[in-house]
């Protein structure tokens, strides 16, 4: 059982050894679908798995290019008042479905994979004094640096996209303790963080661990992808587990 507060969390150079192996391991498992698996529905609202790949590679072009993150501000906000919005990001999200919607699925797979270089390329160059700009995520975690999306939140968004995609076609993802695990953990140190609630937990399967804060001593067991299902809003969770995260 490890204390949340001894985790390591993911900084430095790990920050883009990660998120380059998460580019490659969604570009690898879009690569892999059949034609009839594009049209099938995810857990994302409104979204095919086509729709989910059109909005990873609308995300990885606006990493790479401050251009077309403007571009996408500009047009995805105003997006907002028209669509069923919960969140600003939707807007942007709505734009980089829209505009990459006459691509194939063999064109959208040919040009995430060439993307995923250059997305994180791009996140590394980002100025120092940009990392510090205010951004509003809302509840739990409120206002947080750009910083916190160049570090793990784009990492994450992606990683959660890949499960939204094995389940959405019935496949097992990759998954590895040296990779998902250390994502995981990252998770859990950060929402631990954020609701301060004594808990003990016991994740299972290839990307779980044990860990525990505060004194309790009831174990809440669960497999990891569905832990991280549960805080993002993607399942329901009970007790400590009822603490949300955006993913």
């Amino acid at each position: 059982m490890v204390a949340v507060a001894d985790v390591e969390r993911i900084r430095g150079a790990e920050v883009w050894r990660l998120a380059t192996e998460e580019n490659r391991r969604l570009a690898a498992a879009l690569a892999e679908l059949d034609d009839e698996a594009w049209g099938r529905p995810t857990d994302c609202d409104r979204w095919t798995v086509a729709d989910l790949a059109r909005h990873v590679l609308g995300a990885l072009e606006a990493q790479a290019s401050p251009k077309e993150l403007i571009h996408q501000f500009r047009r995805g906000l105003p997006l907002n008042r028209e669509i069923d919005s919960h969140h600003w990001v939707d807007g942007l999200n709505e734009i980089q479905v829209r505009e990459r919607s006459g691509l194939s699925p063999g064109e959208l797979v040919e040009r995430i994979a060439a993307m995923g270089p250059k997305a994180v390329a791009g996140r590394r160059r980002t100025p120092w004094p940009v990392r510090s700009a205010p951004i509003p995520f809302g509840p739990p975690i409120g206002w947080q640096p750009l910083t916190y999306l160049l570090r793990v939140g784009f990492t994450r968004d992606f990683w959660m996209h890949r499960i939204d995609l094995s389940r959405a076609v019935g496949a097992t993802p990759e998954l590895t303790p040296e990779h998902d695990g250390r994502l995981v953990a990252d998770i859990v140190a950060e929402w631990a963080a954020v609701h301060g609630q004594p808990f003990r937990l016991e994740l299972t399967g290839p990307a779980g661990g044990r860990f525990e804060q505060g004194a309790t001593y009831e174990t809440t067991t669960v497999d990891a992808v569905e832990f991280a299902r549960i805080l993002s809003g993607r399942a329901q969770g009970a007790g400590v587990l009822a603490h949300p995260l955006p993913l």
